[in-house]
């Protein structure tokens, strides 16, 4: 069985569009980060109580990409998003 989450948002840092990426600054900490490729999709997303598996889904209809390998992209992603503090993940059973 694989993993399924609830994604809350903790944090919204401040995100500018600049030439197909996403560029984030956190005030916070002082810390930036670049998105790109299907991150962006993945961050526009986002939203109080979205599941991970919505995200998996769009994004296996959308790119030409095995599910299993799109499943642990996201996942891995989304775990970087929650130990930076932006969002939280409750595992669903």
């Amino acid at each position: 069985m694989e993993d399924k989450y609830r994604i809350s948002i903790s944090k919204k840092p401040d995100v500018t569009d600049l030439a197909g990426e996403k560029v984030m600054i956190d005030f916070d900490s002082g810390k930036y980060f670049m998105l790109t490729g299907s991150a962006n999709d993945i961050w526009d997303m986002l939203g109080d109580d979205v599941e991970s598996e919505k995200i998996i889904t769009a994004l296996v209809e959308d790119f030409d990409v095995e599910e299993d390998v799109c499943r642990k992209s996201v996942l891995g992603f989304l775990r970087e998003l929650e130990e930076i503090g932006f969002i939280s993940l409750e595992k669903l059973v």
